[in-house]
């Protein structure tokens, strides 16, 4: 892959609005070359769309420095810090750059709780930082995966490694104390929504004995919309008709998506899986932090 673009940034952590159940993003990178055809980030940060976005990969190149700043702040909760919410932590520029380590080391040293998903096994490089950050903290390792056919996973999600992959990554990091989760998403209509694709997921999820299993459906704007057409239109002309007229807006709507969990909840459940995301969360933060602040999201 080409090198990367560098730039710096004035913050690693930034606050979000919504804190549930995280209440900050930290992304090493800008970009991502996983190359997922729905990525709803292709319009982040000025990318005009799938090429640009997948191939135009930025690294910032003082987040090290930037994050410690903030964590030895006295102002800093230790509150729950998602690593990549829009760009994966752990796509392939990481293997050059190697700025999760250091990012990991710094989690360690301030003891501060994090939320990891990916679609790479190179997350498997860190595991004796994750492990440790998993004995003093809250740590949750999750992947994301959408289908376990492995020719249309590639279609889909072209730089990323295979999803028994990932899930045999999960199973490698069941021997921490982090929690671990199974993002299923985007499921896509027409194309990752059948039983059959459901049934053969849940096999690898019950197989690695994760926490929970997170499902999400297609959703489309901004960039992302003309991009994923345009892949539909080239690869799964067959389906354009459907995905269209679905789409009229930015989300599925409400009759489609009451059917697809009338399917898939009674199937999880056969499979003995959670659909509680915060479960472990507040488990595993009674016993390591259990301050009245952090619990707070959590509260009904």
């Amino acid at each position: 892959m080409p090198p990367c673009r560098p730039i710096t940034c004035t913050s690693a952590l930034h606050e979000l609005k919504r804190k549930i159940p995280y209440g900050w993003d930290l992304n090493p990178y800008r970009g991502c070359s996983h190359g997922c055809r729905y990525c709803y980030a292709m319009g982040t940060h000025g990318f005009s769309g799938y090429r640009d976005f997948s191939t135009n990969v930025a690294v910032k190149t003082n987040i090290v420095e930037a994050l410690e700043k903030q964590l030895r702040s006295p102002n800093w909760k230790r509150e729950i810090v998602n690593l990549g919410g829009v760009t994966d932590s752990y796509q392939p520029a990481e293997s050059n750059y190697q700025l999760m380590p250091a990012i990991l080391k710094l989690l360690i040293q301030y003891k501060t709780p994090a939320i990891i998903s990916t679609k790479s096994d190179l997350i498997l490089r860190d595991y004796d930082l994750i492990d440790e950050l998993s004995r003093i903290t809250y740590i949750n390792v999750a992947a994301t995966v959408t289908t376990m056919d492995e020719a249309l996973q590639k279609k889909l999600e072209p730089g990323a490694v295979s999803s028994r992959a990932r899930f045999e990554m999960l199973k490698t990091f069941r021997k921490t104390n982090a929690s671990i989760g199974f993002h299923l998403m985007p499921i896509i209509p027409g194309l990752t929504d059948d039983t059959d694709t459901l049934t053969a997921l849940f096999t690898a999820a019950r197989a690695a004995t994760i926490d929970y299993v997170l499902p999400g459906v297609l959703y489309l704007r901004g960039a992302t919309r003309p991009a994923f057409f345009d892949f539909i239109k080239t690869c799964f002309p067959e389906k354009f008709a459907l995905l269209w007229e679905l789409y009229q807006k930015g989300g599925a709507p409400k009759t489609y998506k009451d059917e697809l969990y009338r399917r898939l909840n009674p199937l999880r459940q056969a499979f003995g899986l959670s659909n509680s995301y915060s479960k472990p969360i507040k488990e595993k933060l009674k016993v390591y932090e259990p301050s009245e602040k952090q619990l707070t999201f959590l509260k009904p």
